[in-house]
């Protein structure tokens, strides 16, 4: 049995670049402590949109171009990115806040090894981070799904709350 770290979004552009917040440099350290710290599977989420990115439907609700493909905004924070040179990582670009290709992963993970445990980090708490947590829980009811509520951070600390009161909900766990 594995236990699984996924890192939603460390992107330079939701942590200090289009879309970043303070609360999201804030948690960098503490997903870089994670990471370095962390026994088990790691995989990646990055956000990837292309250059139409504000003629699509998500480009439409949020019209702030960001994590366009091969960008610097879409390049992951250099801290984290260091971190993770360090350790072996499977990477997952998504076209939307949740990845079908990570829930793949997940479940061919779960049925030839075996999952004890996934942990979910990263940005957006509200977005991406409560959409693949959420898939995770369709795809594999079984495996206890977390999400570390100091290596999470959202738009506001409002918005940061109520994903963690939606996840728990769902029956996802939310650890400090």
């Amino acid at each position: 049995m594995k236990k699984v770290l996924v890192v939603v979004d460390m992107q330079k552009d939701f942590v200090d670049g289009a879309l970043g917040t303070k609360e999201a440099v804030a948690i960098v350290e503490n997903v870089v402590q994670k990471i370095r710290e962390f026994d088990g599977e790691i995989f990646v989420t990055r956000d990837t949109h292309q250059e139409n990115y504000l003629a699509t439907q998500e480009g439409k609700n949020l019209p702030v171009v960001h994590c366009v493909e091969n960008t610097a905004g879409w390049q992951l924070d250099k801290l984290v990115e260091a971190a993770l040179k360090e350790k072996s990582y499977q990477m997952f670009d998504k076209p939307t806040f949740g990845s079908v290709k990570l829930m793949e992963a997940l479940k061919n993970l779960s049925d030839t090894e075996g999952i004890e445990e996934i942990c979910f980090i990263g940005l957006c708490t509200g977005i991406c981070v409560i959409s693949n947590a959420l898939l995770a829980k369709a795809t594999l009811p079984e495996v206890p799904i977390v999400v570390e509520e100091n290596c999470c951070a959202c738009v506001t600390p409002d918005s940061h709350k109520t994903a963690l009161e939606a996840m728990k909900l769902c029956q996802i766990g939310v650890i400090s």
